[in-house]
């Protein structure tokens, strides 16, 4: 140590130091709590979700409906409309996200029961896909699977939609590449090249992203959004096929939007007219 370091001016420098490397720790330890509860709190939010959407079935796979489909109409933003002629009511409202691993818990539990009451004529059954994530490579995923589902002739749409879900790529992971997605076409008979060049060219994200902004005007922060004759259903709807048969049966009528646009039928196997290109 030199003679400066020992003089009381190498001891006021030492001390500012010290008081620097200090305060840079407590710094990161503040920065440190925060981040660490940012994520507690949003693995807490994830887990209720979860939960209220599982609690009944843990991972037993529900979605088993396989008789007819009722017709499935394209609506505004990208929704899709299943109903029997002339079912106006109940509305049941799904707000997802194909990236979303809850959605795709609800889905594998409850969406044979969707498919059948549209089926049986005792509600109308709306999806309404739209783009929740706002980070890489939940985002692009997410976008890259709702413009697909956009794409895909409205005739093959459910098929489709359960098929993005059983092929959900893991949280983290880069997935729904668009060859994937032109192939997952193509193995229920899509095979018309604008529906490939609709998939490559992301000719639907328009749409995708005015989807967006619809649910988030609806009031849809957190996916899966469920709307019975648009109000939210809760954990006591949602718990089990029998739970939600008679969350629909309570709400009886209600107001639904006019259905409009391209009709088509088939059965939860994917039979249908599967002519391809891009929806009207």
């Amino acid at each position: 140590m030199s003679e400066q370091d020992r003089g009381p001016s190498g001891a006021r420098r030492r001390l500012r130091e010290d008081r620097a490397r200090a305060a840079a720790r407590r710094r990161r330890q503040r920065l440190l709590v925060v981040v660490l509860g940012a994520v507690a709190v949003a693995a807490a939010v994830v887990a209720v979700t979860v939960v209220a959407v599982s609690r009944d079935g843990g991972d037993e796979p529900l979605n088993d409906y396989t008789g007819p489909l009722a017709p499935t109409t394209r609506l505004e933003n990208g929704a899709v409309a299943m109903a029997q002629p002339g079912v106006t009511a109940p509305v049941i409202d799904i707000y997802e996200d194909f990236q979303c691993p809850a959605c795709a818990t609800l889905e594998r539990r409850l969406g044979g029961t969707f498919k059948q009451l549209a089926a049986e004529g005792k509600a109308r059954v709306v999806y309404r896909p739209f783009q929740l994530f706002q980070q890489d490579p939940l985002m692009s995923n997410s976008r890259r699977a709702a413009n697909a589902a956009a794409c895909v002739p409205v005739g093959k749409w459910i098929p489709y939609h359960d098929k993005l879900f059983a092929e959900q790529p893991a949280e983290g992971d880069t997935g729904f590449a668009p060859k994937r997605l032109i192939e997952w076409g193509a193995d229920l008979g899509v095979t018309d090249p604008a529906f490939a060049a609709c998939v490559n060219q992301n000719q639907q994200i328009d749409l995708v992203e005015k989807a967006s902004t619809a649910a988030g005007r609806a009031g849809v922060d957190a996916t899966p959004y469920v709307a019975l004759n648009g109000a939210k259903a809760g954990a006591d709807a949602l718990g089990s096929p029998e739970d939600l048969r008679k969350a629909v049966a309570a709400a009886g009528g209600g107001d639904a939007p006019a259905t409009r646009g391209t009709r088509s039928g088939g059965n939860a196997g994917g039979a249908a007219d599967g002519s391809a290109g891009a929806p009207s």
